[in-house]
């Protein structure tokens, strides 16, 4: 029988530390109801040795465009990007960012079809803080060391095989397209003080994960 080897501490990864960081709407928990979730989701995790995978066809076109979005940075840019494959690690938090530039973090994301395309940056504003898009930037900001980060939303076509007959194409097939007229982006400085308060409520939400941890322990004692 294989041992499972439990990790005794919360690890985050940048795209689900907003999880950690939303409001208790609770006076007597310094948690939200979204946190515990979440720590208890990493909890039942690392007891079972199981880790739950999302699946779905927006994050298959995310990953597989990937790169396309990158080149479509460089080509309105002037820019050499490349798609960065080295993940940061801290003692809690674990991170790797799209692109790693010399002054700055860039994360793209790949929208699904033109509907769900953020055309203006009121729009984009509205979805990063939505999607806690800018606390996954704050998060690779802190581990890369960077001053800087952008969120860049790209418009480009859907993989066919990700498409079924009720996809209308002309929302999803965009390289006809300028590819000026698709990509929005967002700029997030970095703040000291919201690092502060990220650890603050990772310490928070690492003595809860303790306690979820020694519940599963316990579970099944007489």
């Amino acid at each position: 029988m294989k041992t499972i080897k439990i990790v005794n501490n919360l690890i985050v990864r940048c795209s689900s530390l907003h999880k950690i960081m939303t409001k208790s709407r609770s006076k007597s928990s310094p948690l939200s109801e979204t946190t515990k979730t979440y720590v208890q989701d990493q909890a039942k995790e690392s007891f079972y040795g199981i880790r739950v995978k999302l699946e779905s066809k927006y994050f298959d076109k995310g990953n597989r465009n990937e790169n396309l979005a990158i080149e479509m940075v460089n080509q309105i840019r002037f820019k050499e990007y490349t798609k960065n494959e080295v993940r940061k690690t801290e003692s809690w938090l674990t991170g790797e960012c799209d692109v790693e530039a010399k002054d700055s973090i860039i994360d793209v994301k790949c929208s699904w079809s033109f509907d769900s395309f953020p055309c203006y940056e009121s729009e984009a504003l509205k979805i990063m803080k939505r999607s806690g898009y800018d606390w996954q930037v704050r998060g690779y900001m802190y581990l890369y060391d960077k001053p800087t980060a952008e969120v860049i939303w790209c418009m480009t076509s859907t993989p066919s095989d990700l498409m079924t007959a009720y996809d209308d194409p002309a929302i999803h097939k965009v390289d006809h397209i300028d590819p000026e007229r698709r990509m929005t982006a967002v700029k997030v400085d970095r703040d000291p003080a919201l690092e502060e308060l990220m650890i603050t409520q990772y310490n928070l939400a690492n003595e809860y994960y303790k306690q979820c941890i020694l519940e599963l322990q316990n579970k099944n004692k007489l």
